[in-house]
């Protein structure tokens, strides 16, 4: 059949530009370097494997009673797959349990917290994705706690690495979304002090992805 020649002009225009798709934002993965996990002379176990494994006993120990979370940590931590020595393990296991007895960090710990919440939503034209390593939603208040192995720690929340501050900034975002009428506090958590560090929303708003 015959083609129309006034639609040619339209069908040989070029095509009208996408919407850009959303930027993504992995906070539990930041693309910036982060500070060492360890002092420049540390030694002994491999700093990435040793934050792991405090990441994996700090996700489950509270679950446990506590007269039996020692013992839990020193039979994990024994195994002979995990490589460590005897005083690697007795150091490990002792930081893990001075963080637990923390007591301004007890109420993050609690029935209704959770370990490794996985979070996903858009803001700020970007997609937020990540996994936060401790989530206590109460009900008037969401607290986030991001654990941080670094030794050492910085002396106050001012001195805390952008890289960290972006991190929350990102999660906080999105938990505000998620829970508007609720006001979301951010925690980091250095374990080898042991201290819970709280992050002033001053020191986060710079950082918010809705400002970048």
């Amino acid at each position: 059949p015959a083609h129309d020649p006034a639609a040619l002009p339209a069908l040989l225009a070029p095509p009208p530009p996408e919407a850009q798709p959303p930027r993504p934002l992995a906070p539990s993965r930041p693309a910036e370097d982060e500070p060492p996990v360890f002092g420049p002379f540390d030694a002994g176990a491999d700093r990435y494997r040793r934050g792991a494994l405090i990441h994996r006993l700090l996700q489950y120990l509270p679950d446990l009673p506590e007269d039996r979370r020692e013992r839990a940590a020193a039979q994990y931590l024994a195994r002979p797959g995990h490589g460590l020595t005897e005083d690697e393990q007795r150091e490990i296991a002792a930081e893990i349990c001075a963080v637990l007895d923390l007591p301004e960090a007890r109420p993050l710990f609690g029935s209704g917290s959770m370990a490794e919440a996985p979070v996903t939503g858009t803001v700020g034209g970007a997609v937020i994705s990540g996994q936060i390593d401790r989530l206590a939603i109460g009900a008037q208040t969401v607290s986030v706690v991001d654990y941080k192995t670094n030794r050492p720690p910085p002396a106050d929340a001012a001195a805390t690495p952008p890289v960290y501050l972006r991190q929350m900034a990102a999660y906080r975002a999105l938990l505000r979304r998620l829970y508007p009428a609720r006001r979301v506090d951010c925690f980091l958590l250095w374990t080898a002090a042991p201290r819970l560090m709280a992050l002033d929303d001053s020191l986060l708003d710079p950082y918010a992805p809705e400002s970048g």
